[in-house]
């Protein structure tokens, strides 16, 4: 069985926990005139994240968002957001189209058995047979699970952190093991430049104007990395889980 992993964070190596913020949200669309985005959610505490008042930053800047509004969307995935510095949808659009949002990092206990997702970067992938598959080197969502992105002698593979196909996740070891006979390689590796993974992954970075900004996502039982708290990176940041 998987462990239950966690988030997701920014250009650390999987044993750096020092990452100053975590990822809990990506804009996704806009609405209205009064500058409402929606966004995805890169967190399972969105209750908590999302409450007016509450400050986020767009990733990889200093530039304090104060909420304004914040409600679930009624009719499909993710919550709408608006920010008191932000008065129009010109200026939302301006700013914060396909941005990653940022908390500070919160001083919060983490559940045993999760991680941030930045703490699973470089992780050391094999097979059940030994075979060496290489590193993670990034994550993102499909579908709910969370997918490890693997590189090395087999080009890249795409491996679903869910039961079955990831029998071992070890990040204070530094290593994972995959059941290859349960991963689907007629569809791996993925080496050819016209490959593309689906749209829940995240889209093209924004230049970043520093570095460290951390995602987190946390997963259950089957799926090894639904955001908790977090932040990405070009690896990912940090998530919130």
């Amino acid at each position: 069985m998987a462990p239950r992993t966690a988030s997701r964070d920014g250009g650390r190596s999987p044993r750096d926990a020092g990452s100053p913020r975590l990822v809990v949200a990506l804009v996704r669309g806009f609405r209205g005139l009064r500058g409402h985005v929606r966004v995805e959610l890169l967190t399972d505490r969105p209750e908590d994240r999302f409450t007016v008042g509450a400050r986020l930053y767009p990733e990889g800047t200093d530039e304090l968002l104060t909420i304004a509004e914040a409600a679930p969307v009624a009719d499909g995935p993710g919550w709408w957001l608006r920010f008191r510095e932000i008065g129009d949808r010109t200026l939302a659009e301006e700013r914060l189209r396909d941005r990653y949002l940022e908390i500070e990092r919160p001083d919060e206990p983490r559940e045993p058995g999760r991680w941030l997702w930045h703490e699973l970067l470089g992780l050391v992938v094999t097979s059940t047979a030994g075979e060496a598959l290489g590193e993670v080197v990034d994550l993102y969502r499909a579908g709910g699970a969370e997918v490890f992105v693997v590189r090395g002698p087999q080009g890249e593979l795409d491996v679903p952190g869910v039961r079955g196909i990831v029998t071992e996740l070890a990040p204070e070891r530094g290593a994972m093991v995959v059941d290859l006979e349960r991963l689907d390689l007629d569809a791996r590796p993925v080496d050819d430049e016209d490959y593309v993974r689906p749209r829940d992954r995240r889209p093209r970075k924004q230049p970043r104007g520093r570095r460290g900004a951390a995602r987190a996502g946390a997963a259950g039982p089957g799926s090894p990395g639904e955001p908790a708290d977090a932040s990405r990176t070009d690896a990912p940041p940090a998530q919130d889980g």
